[in-house]
């Protein structure tokens, strides 16, 4: 009797034992398979944690096209190539040919940026300009600029007003050699040139007989220093030792006399869009202002950063102080 109670009690603690380490079994699988799981989680997580910028820069794509200022195009040109080579699917191709032109690709959805030299109110209909928005990215200088061989180094307002509008026609009238003046323009299209008409000048000047004129600023340079007498215009960022830089009443275009607002012809450097851009084109314009670009080509280039300024100014040319 003992030993079939002992048979009986021995076979129940087999299947005891039995169904206890099934039941641990499947808690441990089950385990497993959440661990796996929760695994599985924390890896993505931390990989896009890890890589939030190298992710970001792979889901930046599309092609666009900036169009318009010539004084803007080598720093939106260089800035695009710095931004292109950390996201590779993005696409920017840079062009000229004047602000007008910019702001009226931009506005009929022939470009995806226009750049400007100029506020769009000033070159297209009030309600058109009212459709972009304005992305401004840097202040730029212009100053007249004559050929080498000029001995000229100063010309005041009504000086340079008489000649652009036909009145003084040889240096010697404003004491330099008796040598013909050339005057090289910018198209009414320009930027630079309504940004030099409106501070420099106080007026627009009419085309004369016999002037040239050219859609780019880069044309402008070549021809102001291969032409005898030749005078003309241009920004700051195209300033070498081809051309002579001829100081305004006096003052000499500098980054410290355009700050503080004791060289009065300059302009915010403006890249517009149709409404708010995507976000590969909306990364390109943060990338613009980062201080990356600020601190680094705008100032290598010869532009100036807006956060430097010393002043601001509206539309109709009011100043203030900050």
């Amino acid at each position: 009797m003992k030993k079939s109670l002992m048979f009986v009690m021995s076979i129940v603690l087999v299947f005891t034992l039995a169904a206890c380490g099934g039941n641990n079994g499947g808690t441990a699988g089950g385990n497993n398979s959440t661990n796996g799981t929760n695994e599985g989680a924390g890896t993505n997580t931390n990989t896009g944690a890890g890589n939030e910028g190298t992710d970001a820069a792979a889901d930046l794509s599309g092609s666009y096209l900036a169009t318009g200022s010539s004084a803007l195009q080598p720093l939106v040109d260089q800035a695009a190539q710095m931004f292109m080579e950390k996201n590779s699917g993005v696409t920017i191709q840079v062009q000229g040919g004047g602000s007008g032109t910019g702001l009226a690709q931009v506005s009929e959805g022939q470009a995806n940026i226009g750049n400007s030299d100029v506020f769009a109110e000033e070159k297209l209909d009030a309600d058109k300009a009212a459709e972009l928005k304005d992305h401004q990215v840097a202040v730029v200088a212009m100053a007249a600029v004559v050929n080498p061989e000029v001995t000229v180094d100063n010309l005041t307002k009504q000086q340079l007003v008489d000649i652009f509008t036909g009145t003084i026609t040889n240096w010697s009238e404003v004491g330099g050699a008796d040598q013909k003046i050339v005057i090289v323009n910018r198209p009414a299209s320009s930027g630079t040139r309504a940004t030099f008409e409106k501070y420099a000048l106080g007026t627009k000047a009419e085309d004369l007989q016999g002037m040239i004129q050219e859609d780019s600023s880069g044309t402008v340079k070549k021809l102001v220093g291969e032409t005898p007498g030749a005078i003309g215009y241009l920004a700051l960022s195209y300033l070498d030792d081809t051309v002579k830089t001829v100081k305004y009443e006096g003052v000499e275009a500098t980054e410290e006399n355009v700050a503080n607002g004791t060289y009065p012809v300059w302009a915010y450097e403006h890249m517009y869009t149709k409404g708010e851009p995507d976000a590969a084109l909306q990364a390109f314009l943060d990338y613009m202002v980062s201080d990356e670009v600020q601190n680094g080509v705008v100032v290598e280039l010869g532009y100036i950063p807006v956060s430097k300024m010393q002043i601001t100014r509206d539309i109709d040319g009011n100043v203030t102080n900050k």
